[in-house]
């Protein structure tokens, strides 16, 4: 099957089109690849960050921005599941090398704003950042998480924070194909922790999945559909291009008021 050339996606563009365009943002979506109950994909997550990705930066270079999406990074921290079969683990001490080489490309090249679209939960680039930010005192560097932003919880009847109905139904209009049957799914049943403060959120400690898990979904996706997902992605997607819009557009001594 033929690619289609999309000039806003690095690794279907070419040389000759990167050469003559002044891209102001880059955007590198990073994901994990881990089980997601019985009916989801190990994929799920890098598949989200790919398409979200894509979509906004084809919104926003439509109203005139310049946005390149860089390839997928398909691994993210999973060190709280080693035992579950194939759950692939980077560490977090990995994501800051293999972010300070990809940055210190784009800074030598002029490109001085860097959006990482995370789309696992297990990621958290927010001390990394402060770390990078030392070294590449040029660089505006923020990391997007697609699970917080504002509203999408308004299409969902039944909470849940991995392969329940908010993912399961992104995947059912992205790609249903790749969807078992939802009779197929576990509960998404979760266990909390007994301690009341790791409870409250106030004091935090690694959950062990298997432990908190029988089935690796936390979420019932029952009530999932197609139709929730494809308005979980468009305003998702429309909210992403904004910001990346009003980052080009802002100079770094304008970030504040």
């Amino acid at each position: 099957m033929h690619t289609q050339v999309k000039p806003h996606i690095l690794s279907t563009t070419n040389w000759k089109a990167i050469n003559t365009t002044n891209y102001q943002v880059a955007i590198l979506p990073w994901g994990a690849t881990e089980a997601h109950n019985y009916h989801l994909p190990y994929g799920t997550d890098v598949i989200l960050a790919e398409k979200m990705s894509a979509e906004a930066a084809r919104i926003a270079n439509a109203k005139g921005a310049k946005t390149i999406v860089l390839p997928t990074i398909p691994f993210g921290v999973n060190t709280g599941q080693p035992d579950v079969l194939l759950d692939m683990n980077l560490n977090p001490s990995t994501q800051l090398a293999i972010l300070r080489d990809l940055i210190t490309v784009l800074n030598r090249q002029g490109i001085h704003k860097l959006v990482i679209l995370n789309t696992h939960g297990g990621n958290d680039f927010k001390q990394m950042i402060r770390e990078l930010n030392l070294l590449f005192p040029e660089m505006f560097i923020c990391q997007c998480n697609t699970f917080k932003i504002n509203g999408i919880d308004d299409f969902v009847e039944l909470s849940g924070e991995h392969a329940g109905e908010l993912e399961t139904s992104v995947m059912l209009y992205l790609t249903p194909e790749l969807v078992r049957p939802l009779s197929e799914a576990g509960e998404g049943k979760a266990k909390v922790f007994s301690i009341n403060a790791l409870r409250e959120g106030w004091a935090w400690a690694e959950r062990k999945w298997t432990q908190v898990t029988q089935d690796t979904g936390i979420g019932n996706p029952e009530r999932s559909t197609k139709e929730k997902g494809e308005q979980i992605f468009r305003l998702s997607t429309e909210k992403i291009a904004a910001f990346l819009i009003d980052l080009e557009n802002t100079a770094k001594k304008d970030l504040y008021i």
